[in-house]
């Protein structure tokens, strides 16, 4: 895909290491070698059934636990496989008209990593320290380290030498096929930290794609200064969730009143889950998860649906060790596994994939307020340069969670909740 095409993709976002399997902690990666990305690639028509046409792939690279404590960029995590697993990934993916864009943990390595260790041992002042953001006291080192993590220690990403090796590594992916990155915490450096690594990088692939995980702050800004394509959406998917969870659309509408003045600068990476939160279903309950689907799927933006979250997978993140392992889980080894009151919330994602698909200007829909109350609301999205084209999403939340997408030539999606029906029924009545 060009980069023009990329941000009409459609993603499916996935943790290889939990969806494969894959034994995460007190593990050596070593001994537990086996080639379980084979089991993702089992699974790619049924991301292509659901209607994606893009693959974001967690965190891939040789590393000590959970896949962000890297101890080689440019090694497959063995507890997946190695090269040809990865080139069989790429090529299946490419045979069903996906892309792939690959997590790039560049921001921080495990402490336990070679060039880390070797920076250590050479002591104060050696140039091998000079990729990380390490002081001495003492003649002992003292590393920065990711958010209290003291087995992460971040790379001096404002400096030639750490650039060097995140270039070095990006571009390697790339020669593979892989179609760009997610910056993971690319909020911990500067905008104008990214920037040269990125125009260094598009030297060699024009068309790559590059989205940074950004959770506060100015997203437009941090987006031009970075020279990246997008960053996530994180206002607005608290917005979607607390505002069906609170029965405050006034919420919604506020964050998309923001969103809209975003769309004016690029594309957001839009979601409502993925492998750092509680899940979606967790959050507003099976029955209201149609509506977060349906305004995902008709704003502005590039969606990404999160693993498990199109079966109403359930689980709860928390802020501990192995906090994270209810929202990364394996799947089956096929569909055939999976419950079957996941099927449903399945095919209701494909309807709704399936409308966005059928109108491509939504990716930079504008979105007005037709109607507005805590229960109710009215939203109508615009193609930015054809007024003609035009949706319009009703969530209603009175009596049960119900929603409804029409155009110009009438319904095209329509959902009510057993209690909407029940509710509709007895005002009828």
């Amino acid at each position: 895909m060009t980069s023009a095409a990329l941000h009409h993709a459609i993603w499916w976002h996935v943790y290889p290491l939990g969806f494969c399997g894959a034994p995460i902690r007190d593990v050596d990666p070593q001994q537990a070698a086996a080639p379980r990305l084979n089991l993702l690639i089992d699974w790619l028509d049924y991301a292509q059934d659901l209607g994606v046409n893009g693959l974001i792939v967690g965190p891939l690279f040789a590393s000590a636990t959970h896949g962000y404590d890297t101890l080689d960029y440019t090694r497959i995590d063995p507890r997946l496989g190695g090269d040809a697993e990865f080139g069989r990934l790429v090529t299946a993916a490419h045979e069903r008209g996906m892309a792939v864009v690959l997590d790039g943990v560049f921001n921080h390595v495990s402490a336990r990593h070679p060039a880390y260790l070797q920076a250590v041992a050479d002591g104060p002042g050696a140039p091998s320290g000079a990729v990380f953001r390490l002081n001495w006291r003492d003649g002992k080192p003292e590393p920065h380290v990711f958010e209290g993590h003291f087995d992460l220690v971040e790379l001096a990403l404002d400096g030639e030498p750490a650039r060097r090796l995140v270039v070095d590594a990006m571009n390697h992916w790339l020669d593979r096929g892989i179609a760009g990155w997610r910056l993971d915490a690319a909020y911990r450096a500067a905008p104008a930290d990214w920037a040269p690594i990125v125009a260094a990088v598009r030297e060699r692939h024009p068309q790559a794609l590059f989205l940074g995980e950004v959770i506060h702050g100015d997203y437009a800004d941090y987006v031009q200064a970075g020279g990246l394509d997008s960053v996530t959406q994180y206002e607005l998917w608290k917005a979607i969730w607390s505002a069906i969870s609170d029965r405050n659309f006034y919420e919604l509408s506020h964050a998309l009143q923001r969103h809209e003045a975003l769309l004016e600068t690029f594309t957001p990476w839009t979601f409502t889950g993925n492998h750092d939160v509680t899940r979606l279903a967790q959050k507003i309950g099976t029955d209201a998860l149609p509506l977060a689907v349906a305004v995902l799927m008709t704003i502005g933006g590039s969606p990404s649906i999160y693993y498990g979250d199109e079966q109403g997978f359930r689980g709860v993140k928390e802020d501990r060790p192995g906090g994270d392992d209810a929202v990364r889980p394996a799947f089956p080894a096929s569909p055939a596994e999976l419950a079957s009151y996941g099927w449903p919330i399945y095919h209701l994602h494909q309807d709704l994939i399936g409308l966005r698909r059928r109108h491509p200007w939504l990716v930079g829909a504008r979105t007005t307020t037709v109607h507005l109350a805590n229960e109710l609301f009215c939203y109508r999205s615009v193609a930015p340069e054809d007024p003609a084209a035009w949706l319009e999403t009703t969530l209603d939340l009175r009596g049960g969670p119900a929603v409804s997408v029409r155009g110009p030539q009438g319904t095209l999606f329509d959902y009510r909740s057993s209690a909407a029906t029940t509710a509709a029924s007895s005002t009828s009545q």
